[in-house]
């Protein structure tokens, strides 16, 4: 077997983040096992995306089945293949729709999270946007032979510029999304960080009222809770006239809507949803995907989910013939995360094992009857179904490769068949306390 090649930045990062019990932010796709259909889907997803039509996806599972890791390792994949991605769990403070700007709250999230192949840790919005001036001002030395300090030549440049701005004037509040595009290349020319500064507040968000925007940029809007959506479509647009491949919109913990106890207020936070949905998969919007990570519970409770509302039931309950056939459909709107299966479990302990040994230099000891005999032993204590989430387990597996290498001298089947030994056991059905740190494949 050819020895795993990984980098010391990406081993450390899984190894802390599953020991910590939450999803890693980079080297995910070496631990990526049992979810090549599902992925291969929502790559389709990508493919069609970067065509200029849009899509949405529910990621449905329930804890430690798979969904954040699923939306990380898409994230990823993403931002490779040149796209914008977003990213944002929602809570108690960041929902789609409320009465206290919980909707705007999750917009500046996203914006804060904003990141892009050469910005994979978010903050991107001004990368792209001096990215998108810098390779305008090359076409135009290319094009006329001026030079940036040369008379006539920034005219050129804000001539492109506002060639890309009139493609998003005709869409909803296109026109001020397009003005303050305009201020920060203005601010930008002049060397006017106030102006520019002023620019990237309102895009992220920022300004609380529309006088104060008006004086600062000369727009009469803000966005605000109710509008935040649009500029989303906006943003994908843009992104994708400047040369990414689009905006992927990624929102996890959705089950935070389920929670919501004001039947009002669900309603109108599964009513915006519907909207993101309908406008999705009417190719309303373009260059633009949103996959949303929820759990059973948020999208089948007939009383407080989404199947509480007919259009939402009409539109995502499993079809007849996948329930008949015992199938997973993998190209509709839903995709459910089924348990990976024992072999499934023992490949990806298999290379847990192998980067734990390359992230701290020692020769890989367990092997493969040592990780059955952990799955074995887990299994009795915890039951048989506990088996099928690897979130389970996978945090008290990182811990057991831990106290072995601290510990040398240790036996591994006196530590695992010892009676001090709990396995971790996370229930079978938490949906309510989902909030929790989620590690799951």
């Amino acid at each position: 077997m050819a020895k795993l090649k990984i980098s010391k930045k990406n081993s450390t990062a899984l190894i802390n983040s599953l020991g910590a019990g939450v999803v890693p932010r980079t080297g995910v796709e070496h631990i990526a096992v049992g979810r090549e259909k599902e992925l291969q889907s929502l790559f389709k997803n990508l493919d069609d995306i970067a065509e200029g039509v849009s899509a949405f996806r529910f990621i449905i599972g329930n804890y430690g089945s798979g969904k954040s890791f699923i939306i990380q390792l898409i994230r990823n994949r993403a931002m490779e293949q040149g796209f914008v991605v977003a990213d944002a769990d929602l809570s108690s403070e960041r929902r789609l729709a409320g009465t206290h700007n919980e909707g705007l709250a999750t917009y500046r999230e996203l914006m804060t999270h904003l990141a892009t192949k050469t910005r994979p840790d978010g903050g991107a919005l001004v990368s792209i946007l001096e990215g998108w001036i810098n390779k305008i001002q090359q076409e135009v030395v290319k094009e006329t032979n001026l030079r940036p300090n040369d008379d006539g030549f920034d005219d050129k440049v804000e001539a492109k510029i506002r060639e890309v701005v009139q493609y998003i004037e005709d869409l909803v509040h296109g026109f001020d999304f397009g003005s303050v595009i305009i201020a920060y290349w203005r601010g930008y020319r002049l060397d006017d960080d106030d102006l520019k500064n002023a620019a990237m507040r309102w895009l992220r968000g920022e300004f609380n009222t529309k006088t104060e925007a008006k004086a600062a940029l000369g727009v009469r809007v803000i966005i605000d809770d109710d509008s935040w959506y649009d500029y989303i479509k906006l943003f994908a647009k843009f992104v994708a006239e400047i040369g990414y491949k689009g905006l992927l919109v990624l929102v996890d913990e959705a089950v935070n809507l389920y929670q919501i106890s004001t039947t009002v207020t669900r309603e109108r936070n599964y009513n915006r949803l519907l909207t993101m949905f309908n406008d999705t998969m009417q190719c309303k919007a373009e260059h633009l995907g949103i996959f949303i990570g929820g759990t059973t519970r948020f999208l089948e409770d007939p009383n407080r989910g989404l199947f509480a509302d007919q259009a939402w039931r009409r539109r995502t309950k499993e079809s007849r013939f996948a329930t008949q056939s015992g199938v997973q459909e993998q190209l509709g709107p839903v995709i459910r995360l089924n348990p990976l299966s024992e072999a499934e479990i023992l490949t990806l302990l298999q290379r847990l094992t192998e980067i734990h040994a390359i992230n701290f230099g020692y020769e890989q000891v367990l092997k493969n009857p040592e990780l059955k005999e952990f799955v074995q032993e887990i299994v009795s204590r915890l039951g048989a179904e506990a088996l099928l989430t690897p979130g389970e387990i996978v945090r008290d597996f990182i811990s057991l490769l831990n106290i072995l290498h601290q510990n040398p001298k240790m036996l591994f089947s006196e530590l695992i068949h010892g009676s001090k030994f709990q396995p971790t056991a996370m229930g079978k059905d938490v949906d309510e306390d989902d909030n929790a740190a989620e590690f799951s494949l």
